[in-house]
């Protein structure tokens, strides 16, 4: 802890790094007004009620479609400047969530604002890819597992608080789709701020270093270019082994997601006390103890990777993860959701910094776009596949102790599969 500081202070000395920093804090801030919003006026709204097929389905609707197209934007991050990418891509997510507040606002549902929300969402993850292949452009080699740490958790950070202050504004504007659709709209400010911060960046500044821009983007190139990807990937077992231990943690916590969501829609919906609060505010405390146990995470993190090694600390993390949202969720009651939440954030954070740092350590500049995008692709695979899945096996009250059981079972195979697939060759 005591050597991460000074490198902590060493990054944020860093001009460029503090651009890419403000960038994301603005940008993520936008997407948890946004998706609080969105997620109010879909699960805890009065006048739109969704079942849980209906909840995964929506999740689907905004999720898959980029994840099939996730490759070839990959392509375009490494052929593009990405300082253009984050300029350009801010300004379409303003434009589009004032389009998602105005349906909301006019009471439309089901095709025009699943397709609005998609847009929003595709753009979303397209900016996150450009961040993450650009942040080495912002760091030293040696810094990058902090880099990683602190943008990453402060990113997230930033998505909570924006959903917080969205369910508070939410509180003190008028009930029903007018409340909604006021504070998705106050989405598109933070989107502004953060184009605006990206076009101080030269066009240059964030690469890709070696870009053919002139040559024609065919979709054979574009397959082409996606195969390069895999086999860098395929080249690398520690990159494979990161990917199969993210994928792991996502259905993991798409799962979890959809267990807390029912269960603050049915029986916490009147929460346990005034420190325990129930409905939406009571999902936000569980997202807000993600929030603290990401942090943490951040803070953890570099310090152990530099004791134990990636490799050990994220195994540990996956393992000890699961064991203990057994032992947290068991009673179905608001502390012991609230505490798994907490752990959830530490694991997902510790095991996402170990990750992004494995990929921007073992893979060129040149390929690094493609990679991230198959990543971001696999991501939301996985925790699309788990949210339908848990809708498949549920209760309507979120109540089952044998989903908590295969969670911990996920966990406990993705750790085990990730220390064999990790583990370097034996010279011969």
């Amino acid at each position: 802890m005591q050597r991460a500081a000074p490198t902590v202070r060493h990054l944020l000395s860093r001009r460029d790094f503090r651009r890419l920093l403000l960038t994301r804090l603005s940008a993520q801030f936008g997407d948890g007004a946004f998706q609080a919003s969105l997620a109010g006026t879909v699960l805890f709204n009065p006048q739109r009620a969704a079942d849980p097929l209906a909840v995964a389905a929506g999740f689907a609707v905004l999720l898959l479609p980029y994840s099939l197209l996730g490759p070839f934007a990959g392509v375009w991050l490494d052929r593009w400047s990405r300082r253009q990418v984050l300029v350009h891509a801010d300004l379409l997510r303003a434009g589009l969530v004032a389009v998602v507040a105005a349906l909301v606002l006019g009471g439309a549902a089901g095709l025009p604002l699943a397709v609005t929300g998609l847009a929003v969402f595709s753009v979303t993850r397209f900016v996150l890819s450009a961040l993450s292949a650009g942040l080495p452009h912002t760091a030293d080699a040696g810094t990058l597992v902090t880099a990683n740490a602190l943008s990453t958790t402060s990113g997230a950070v930033a998505t909570v608080v924006g959903g917080g202050v969205a369910v508070g504004l939410v509180q003190l504007a008028p009930p029903g789709d007018a409340g909604y659709a006021a504070v998705a709209l106050c989405a598109a400010l933070p989107y502004l701020a953060a184009a605006a911060v990206a076009a101080g960046f030269g066009r240059g500044d964030l690469g890709p270093d070696t870009a053919t821009r002139s040559a024609r983007l065919t979709v054979r190139r574009v397959l082409a270019g996606m195969a390069e990807g895999a086999r860098s990937v395929a080249a690398h077992p520690p990159a494979g082994a990161a990917l199969l231990a993210i994928a792991g943690h996502r259905v993991a916590y798409g799962l979890l997601t959809l267990v807390s969501l029912l269960l603050y829609r049915g029986p916490l919906l009147e929460g346990s006390g005034p420190l325990f609060p129930g409905g939406l505010v009571g999902l936000g405390q569980v997202v807000g103890a993600g929030a603290v146990g990401t942090l943490l995470a951040a803070l953890v993190t570099p310090a152990a990777v530099r004791r134990l090694g990636r490799r050990r600390w994220t195994a540990l993390l996956l393992a000890g993860g699961g064991a203990l949202q057994v032992l947290l969720g068991l009673t179905f009651a608001p502390p012991g959701v609230v505490a798994a939440g907490f752990v959830l954030g530490f694991v997902g954070q510790g095991v996402k910094v170990c990750v992004d740092t494995t990929l921007q350590e073992s893979l060129g500049d040149d390929v690094r776009g493609r990679v991230f995008s198959v990543y971001d692709t696999l991501v939301n695979v996985t925790y699309v596949a788990a949210l339908v899945a848990g809708a498949l096996v549920l209760p309507a009250s979120g109540v089952s102790v044998p989903v908590l059981v295969a969670v911990a079972a996920v966990y406990a195979l993705t750790a085990a599969a990730f220390l064999r697939g990790s583990r370097e060759p034996v010279p011969v």
